[in-house]
């Protein structure tokens, strides 16, 4: 099973960018690198090479699902488990965001001290 380490966040507001940080970083131990658009994750994924992608949806430019499409399209991107965090988390917008590759849905506002812990449980059940 994939340990989970390296996540890359894709947010375009900085203050949930950096409470994401922290939270991921000093709650849950992860590395995590920030991109704030589409565009410069395209350009970042790669190379950073991480076990989880989590995008928000609203975007200006790219949006998270024509982002997480585009990053897809990267081989070395093709199979890494993508979430999206959103405040539209109706039953038919989460069924479309998982139709579209997400494993799971993070609602916004989240608690940042239960957020590294939220994504371990999905993490989990995705890899069980």
């Amino acid at each position: 099973m994939t340990t989970l380490n390296r996540i890359l966040c894709v947010e375009d507001e900085p203050d949930i960018r950096a409470v994401v940080t922290l939270a991921l970083e000093m709650v849950g131990k992860f590395t995590v690198k920030t991109c704030a658009s589409g565009q410069e994750a395209l350009d970042a994924a790669a190379g950073f090479a991480p076990d989880l992608i989590l995008l928000d949806v609203m975007m200006p430019g790219l949006d998270g699902p024509t982002t997480l499409q585009k990053l897809r399209e990267q081989p070395a991107l093709s199979d890494v488990p993508a979430m999206f965090m959103t405040a539209k988390v109706q039953p038919q917008e989460v069924a479309y965001y998982k139709s579209q590759g997400a494993i799971d849905v993070i609602a916004k506002p989240f608690d940042p001290m239960a957020l590294a812990g939220q994504i371990k449980a999905i993490w989990d059940r995705h890899h069980g």
